[in-house]
């Protein structure tokens, strides 16, 4: 009888209904999701441990240097809670370059950016209703972008991917506003049997042709049954018309796409004046880039949300550019001004100190813009699950966790873990480029131990990837 237990034991154990307490290896039932995505074990980073005891769970090729994609963004938002601050706050200036008589300025408005990640459409919106509380509401010269806080080099946006118009390639810039992004808005007109678009904000130098035909069946992957191209005017660059063919379903609902097409200047030269007028002020200039001269007093500063709010953004919908920002501010302190310029070799230098601080040795590092979005970022397994050992340990542990998608919840895993125990208990980062997919955070178990849990996959099938990873968080959470 011993012997039969023994032996329904046995294939319990090996089917991945039971765990040992330490399985080093992945279980079975994860092996065999690899085994039909025809991704092999080599091609594996993974580690699994759980917070309070010494010995990881899994260690798959944990040592072995990998691109983590997005989850790189970790390193850059827990750096930057350790570094900065959770209130930390980015300044934007604004300075009256001439005289300002009865509230009209006869000179140059200038605005100096110090990389605020989130001047999007309603930050950019308060900061110019702050500007006219100051009783400026008239302005005579130009509108002057000072962007000289970043000493970065010149990059090209298409050069990731061939997709120089996606927000997800948008360039650092010291002065961004709203990311320079239109946002298409399409809704389902069944009345008129037509599909509307409605492009927010629309500046004055973007048009729209609608050539979309309303159709009924079921929604589906809407965007494959569309095309959205973006015609640059051959005389102006930065005169678009964005045309839309294919068909939209009813059943789709609203849905929204997102383009950045024009360049800095002018994108906030629309913007701005059609804000500005928005709130009853006149403005008779144009935009232009240029500096600030030194010793002018500030008319206004603006301060950004505080990151622990920012960082919400970043890890939740893996926000690309506000990562890269982020990562641009560490080098320089909660004195942003007074250690300006913002480089990359000062950011690298800052994480490398911090790390060093921390007693966490991470020789295979390399980090090119802190976003993830890159094909040689690289970081072990091993090393991902001992920063996130260190952080749940940080005084940044609270503002840290609350920033990560939860699963079937929000953020990149709203979708995912949907009909599974899972559900609410992880709070993980999602990782996606092609070849590359990436899983890590926490996770809480069936009996309420909190587990680190780092899978990062790099190889052809990469994208098949997704039942494998899924399979092992719920094997961890199952596990005795």
């Amino acid at each position: 009888m011993l012997r039969i237990y023994w032996y329904l034991g046995l294939l319990m154990l090996q089917s991945g209904l039971l765990a040992p307490a330490f399985a080093h290896g992945l279980p079975l039932v994860v092996k065999q999701k690899l085994q039909q995505a025809t991704i092999p074990e080599t091609a594996v980073g993974a580690y699994v441990q759980e917070i309070g005891i010494n010995k990881p769970i899994i260690a798959v090729n944990a040592d072995l240097s990998m691109n983590p994609a997005s989850v790189m963004k970790l390193l850059t938002t827990y750096a930057g809670l350790e570094l900065l601050g959770p209130a930390y706050t980015w300044p934007t200036l604004l300075y009256a370059n001439g005289r300002m008589i009865e509230g009209v300025l006869y000179g140059d408005l200038i605005i100096k950016g110090y990389g605020d990640p989130k001047l999007d459409l309603e930050n950019f919106w308060l900061l110019i209703h702050r500007l006219r509380q100051t009783g400026l509401h008239e302005i005579k010269g130009n509108l002057v972008l000072d962007h000289t806080h970043y000493d970065i080099p010149n990059g090209d946006p298409g050069e990731f991917d061939g997709q120089p118009y996606r927000t997800y390639n948008i360039l650092p810039e010291a002065l961004l506003v709203n990311y320079r992004t239109s946002t298409i808005h399409l809704f389902p007109h069944p009345e008129k049997n037509s599909v509307r678009a409605v492009i927010d904000p629309l500046p004055a130098s973007l048009r729209v042709q609608n050539n979309l035909k309303l159709t009924h069946g079921t929604c589906g992957n809407w965007l494959n049954l569309l095309t959205i191209d973006a015609i640059a005017n051959e005389e102006n660059k930065n005169d678009f018309t964005v045309v839309l063919n294919g068909s939209f379903s009813s059943q789709c609902g609203k849905q929204s796409y997102m383009l950045s097409l024009q360049d800095s200047a002018i994108y906030t030269r629309d913007l701005f004046k059609h804000l500005w007028a928005q709130q009853g002020g006149l403005f008779h200039g144009d935009v232009v880039a240029g500096q600030a001269p030194q010793n002018l007093l500030p008319l206004k500063t603006y301060q950004s949300p505080p990151l622990a709010d920012i960082i919400r953004g970043i890890n939740k919908f893996s926000n690309n550019i506000a990562a890269r920002q982020l990562y641009l501010t560490l080098g320089m302190g909660d004195a942003v001004i007074n250690n300006s310029p913002a480089t990359l070799a000062k950011s690298d230098a800052a994480i490398r100190q911090w790390l060093a601080a921390k007693q966490l040795n991470f020789p295979e590092l390399v980090v090119e813009n802190g976003s993830g979005l890159s094909r040689t970022e690289r970081i072990s397994a091993r090393h991902m699950g001992q920063l996130l050992l260190a952080a749940f340990n940080s005084p940044v542990m609270p503002e840290f966790i609350s920033s990560l998608p939860i699963a079937a919840v929000d953020g990149t895993l709203k979708n995912r873990f949907t009909d599974t125990p899972v559900k609410g208990l992880a709070h993980m980062k999602t990782g996606a480029l092609s070849n590359v997919r990436a899983l890590a955070g926490y996770l809480l178990d069936k009996r309420g131990r909190r587990i680190i849990v780092i899978f990062f996959i790099n190889h052809d099938q990469a994208g098949q990837s997704r039942m494998a990873m899924d399979t092992l968080v719920q094997w961890v959470y199952n596990r005795n």
